[in-house]
């Protein structure tokens, strides 16, 4: 005889009534809608008495991010460790309007709502060995920040530098992100001090910050970062430090070194190891002529 969990035996219809809703909750996943700027739909369990069935919220992105960040690998865990990594939210029609903007000039900071585009058709998973444990142990998936999530929504507080608007455009600058290039975004919101720093809160397993490792360039390497800066403004040699200082190798190539790494920012490709003492930069590859090389 089977009961409910007040000991109690369900009737025929009640059971029926749970019997859809397991189906709903086991059918409900973000989808996406395929095309440059896509819409991504997330069915969402109604739980009332009508037994009505399952409704979706659409979201629709507001904007896209351009950034330093070309592939995953290189991109900190965390917003406000790479200072030096800049970014831009591009406001797509019909959100590119000034008077959405209207007083956001007046923070020197935002939340960023976004979508984990680049992981989401991987599916998620109930745990997750976070790096900062040395990816040794376990936790849950809401335990971490993991980007394999039931719902792949990313959020950061990100610096807003400025506000560009002209030619039918609207451009958010940032500074501090830890977003991939093409992130679709979803919403923005004002970071308020007041409200949302918390410097009495716990930080769990995840304390206090990383120490950042040190990182050596080869003269080959340092020439060919200064004629970048001088050729496109960028601060190259900064955002390698803070790219690479706080270690983007992934937990089991911890414990290797003198292993040939690269990591894509801007249009280049930097070119580096690990010593076992420090990490060392070993030149600039153009993305550009590497694709080719790779055809």
């Amino acid at each position: 005889m089977v009961t409910d969990r007040f000991g109690s035996v369900p009737s025929e219809d009640h059971r029926r009534k749970r019997n859809r809703h397991h189906q709903r909750v086991a059918n409900c996943q973000i989808k996406r809608h395929d095309n440059e700027f896509s819409r991504y739909t997330i069915p969402i369990v109604k739980e009332d008495i009508s037994s009505s069935p399952p409704s979706a919220f659409q979201f629709e992105p507001i904007g896209v991010i351009r950034s330093c960040y070309r592939q995953k690998f290189g991109i900190p865990r965390q917003p406000g460790i790479v200072t030096a990594a800049e970014a831009t939210l591009e406001l797509l029609p019909p959100y590119n309007q000034e008077n959405l903007v209207r007083g956001l000039d007046g923070f020197s900071h935002i939340w960023v709502h976004f979508i984990f585009h680049q992981t989401m058709d991987e599916g998620w998973r109930p745990t997750i060995r976070p790096p900062r444990l040395g990816g040794r142990q376990r936790m849950g998936v809401f335990a971490t920040r993991s980007t394999h999530r039931p719902n792949p929504i990313g959020l950061s507080v990100v610096e807003l530098k400025g506000i560009e608007s002209g030619n039918g455009k609207l451009k958010l600058h940032l500074a501090s992100a830890d977003l991939l290039d093409g992130t679709p975004v979803i919403d923005i919101k004002p970071y308020l001090p007041y409200a949302d720093a918390l410097p009495h809160a716990k930080g769990g397993f995840a304390p206090i910050p990383m120490q950042m490792a040190d990182v050596e360039f080869t003269d080959e390497a340092m020439n060919q970062c200064l004629h970048y800066e001088k050729r496109t403004g960028r601060n190259l040699v900064l955002l390698i430090e803070q790219v690479l200082g706080q270690d983007p190798r992934p937990a089991y190539l911890r414990e290797t070194s003198e292993r040939r790494h690269g990591t894509a920012l801007w249009d280049i490709n930097v070119v580096w190891e690990y010593t076992g003492h420090h990490f060392l930069v070993k030149g600039l590859e153009s993305l550009s002529s590497k694709k080719e090389m790779d055809k």
